[in-house]
C-alpha cells in the first residue's frame, strides 16, 4: 500500500525531534513557509529518552513567539505518532495543508513580495 500526502509538504528528517530548535522553526517562517508541523515519536517512547518532550516545549514557545510577532501560532503544530503509522502521517499532513489554505499565505511572505515590488530594479541587483 503506497500512501501519498500533499506535494507541498517538505520533509526534513532529524535524528530526534529533540534536535528541533526554536530558532530553526522561526527561520522557517522567516524564509516564507506558510506552515510547519513537527512529527515526533509517541510520548514516553523516545529513543533518546526525552527528546520529544523537549521538542513539545520548544514548539509551544515558538507558537507564542509567532503569535506575538503577528504570524500566528496556529501555523505551527506538533503531533506525536509512531514511525509505523503512515496513515496518521498522511491524515495530519492533509489536515495541516487545509488549515494553512484557510489561513492564507505567511504574512512575512506578503511583506517580502511587497518590498520587492516597491524597490527600483537597480537596487535589487548588486
Amino acid at each position: 500500500m503506497r500512501l501519498s500526502y500533499p506535494t507541498n509538504v517538505k520533509i526534513i528528517r532529524v535524528p530526534c525531534t529533540g534536535k528541533v530548535d526554536v530558532l530553526y522553526l522561526l527561520k522557517t517562517f522567516q524564509s516564507g513557509a506558510d506552515g510547519v508541523f513537527v512529527a515526533a515519536c509517541m510520548e514516553g517512547d523516545c529513543h533518546y529518552l526525552t527528546g520529544n518532550l523537549r521538542a513539545r516545549k520548544r514548539v509551544e514557545y515558538a507558537k507564542k513567539i509567532l503569535d506575538t510577532v503577528g504570524i500566528g501560532g496556529e501555523r505551527l503544530e506538533m503531533y506525536n505518532m509512531s514511525a509505523a503509522d503512515g496513515p496518521r502521517f498522511v491524515k495530519v499532513a492533509n489536515e495541516m495543508t487545509e488549515r494553512i489554505k484557510t489561513l492564507g499565505p505567511n504574512p512575512v511572505k506578503r511583506v517580502q513580495v511587497t518590498n520587492m515590488q516597491e524597490k527600483p530594479r537597480e537596487e535589487m541587483c548588486p
